[in-house]
């Protein structure tokens, strides 16, 4: 059968997509469909045809699949946060597992990695301690308030539609963070739209209110308040800054990011301290750390510490180890292990995040963890000492083939290596492949709801 854009098609789904979409087949065409999970049959329409594959759209369940449930929050189907609400968790845990194997045997053509099954996130809701909703002057209306006569269209404070840039949803309570977080954000909202200032146009980049950022240490339930705008204006913003910390005492810190930049980044080129203090203090473990408004910290606290536990136990360390921290970021992983290693040194390109770890290391009393600022590739190749053990924690886009090369030269006996993308992983571990053989790998479930996984892998020296 032909498949051709605008065609209903009756299908079942097979699988779920590194990605996140449902997958059909027709004839051995590849059908990529949205919010569709394996065991259900679906009329489907093609709204996209390519000469390998199709993209379809579900017009109706026909018959729902045993793994479907029903999803607690109304924008679930619509929203980019989380898309996975309506399938059974345990079947989540499954497929995050399935894409790693996957992704090892088609690009990594490896077989019969050992794959630990995946350790779950407790909670599954409320578990992200960093939300960023962006302000709008066109909200996009979902199906259902289509035909409301009252529906506020000019304004919007929410997340985006999936793949989109300028589809804002106004969101009133998002079911991945904290409850209170749900609470403060409808304050803001009730504030940003009393206020006379205009929302930020997307399209037009003319507007005051650009982005509320919320951050929350769930070691001490402490909130930190970041009001992102076009310009300074503390005339309406410290007032918002006061109401916030009087009816809120769990919030200890409110900035004022600004810039005016068009890129749609909800970092700031200045920031103002409006009340409070200018960071976040948070624990993973005995250690605390300060978060700036800025700062990269993992969004799941309490899942970063059952990461780092892995991450402590693959190292295999005795004390007397020499460890290389790749991509260290603001020495998370480096602080986690200070005590059981003799000198940890970590690598990081971006400056603030150096600033941030060698901080973080003063307020723990941490001596024996250093790190130098700048570019992998180079720094790398300069190393002097050699090292017993190596963490490599890359970003989504793995490893430059550079840093590949200068790993393989430096040979340490052991690699941790923690990824968030089972694509690239699978590619480097194939150029590691001559040098180092894979022991384990365990999944680790940072983001329930979403496609999204963390994998630690174990590596000997052949």
């Amino acid at each position: 059968m032909e498949v051709k854009k605008g065609q209903c098609i009756e299908v079942d789904i097979s699988n779920i997509a590194f990605g996140g979409k449902g997958i059909a087949k027709v004839d051995g065409l590849v059908v990529f469909i949205e919010n569709a999970i394996p065991g259900d049959r679906i009329r489907a329409r093609i709204i996209k045809k390519k000469k390998n594959h199709a993209i379809g759209h579900i017009e109706e369940i026909i018959t729902p699949s045993p793994f479907r449930v029903s999803a607690p929050c109304k924008y679930s189907g619509y929203c980019g946060g989380c898309k996975w609400q309506c399938l059974a968790y345990e079947k989540q845990l499954e497929i995050k597992r399935q894409h790693i194997v996957d992704a090892l045997e088609h690009i990594g053509l490896f077989k019969d990695i050992c794959v630990h099954p995946t350790r779950a996130s407790n909670p599954i809701y409320g578990y992200r301690n960093k939300m960023e909703f962006s302000c709008s002057d066109k909200r996009w209306v979902l199906p259902q308030e289509l035909n409301g006569a009252t529906c506020e269209k000019d304004f919007a404070l929410g997340l985006h539609v999936p793949g989109t840039f300028h589809k804002v949803i106004d969101i009133h309570k998002c079911w991945i963070q904290p409850e209170l977080g749900n609470i403060i954000l409808n304050d803001i909202r009730g504030y940003i739209q009393k206020s006379g200032f205009p929302i930020y146009g997307i399209r037009s980049h003319i507007g005051f209110w650009r982005f509320v950022m919320l951050r929350h240490a769930s070691g001490n339930d402490r909130w930190m308040v970041n009001l992102v705008t076009s310009e300074e204006n503390s005339q309406v913003l410290q007032p918002l800054a006061d109401q916030l910390r009087a009816n809120y005492p769990q919030i200890v810190s409110v900035v004022n990011n600004i810039t005016r930049r068009k890129a749609a980044i909800a970092v700031g080129e200045t920031e103002i301290l409006l009340s409070g203090q200018p960071v976040l203090k948070e624990n993973i473990g005995r250690f605390m750390f300060e978060i700036s408004s800025n700062s990269f910290f993992q969004t799941n606290t309490r899942g970063a510490e059952q990461l780092y536990t892995i991450v402590k136990q693959y190292a295999g360390l005795s004390g007397n180890e020499v460890i290389v921290d790749l991509y260290s970021g603001t020495g998370t992983i480096a602080i986690c292990l200070s005590n059981d290693a003799r000198e940890i040194i970590g690598m990081e390109i971006n400056e603030n995040s150096v600033t941030d770890a060698w901080r973080n290391c003063r307020l723990n009393h941490i001596t024996n963890c250093r790190f130098i600022q700048g570019d992998i590739k180079e720094n790398l190749s300069r190393l002097t000492v050699k090292p017993d053990v190596m963490i490599i924690d890359p970003p989504r886009a793995g490893m430059h083939p550079q840093v590949v090369h200068h790993i393989l030269n430096t040979a340490p006996e052991r690699i941790v290596y923690i990824s968030c993308n089972p694509t690239t992983l699978a590619r480097d571990l194939r150029l590691m492949k001559d040098v180092y053989r894979i022991k384990e790998i365990q999944p680790v479930d940072m983001f329930p709801h979403t496609y999204h996984i963390e994998s630690v892998v174990r590596l000997e020296k052949k």
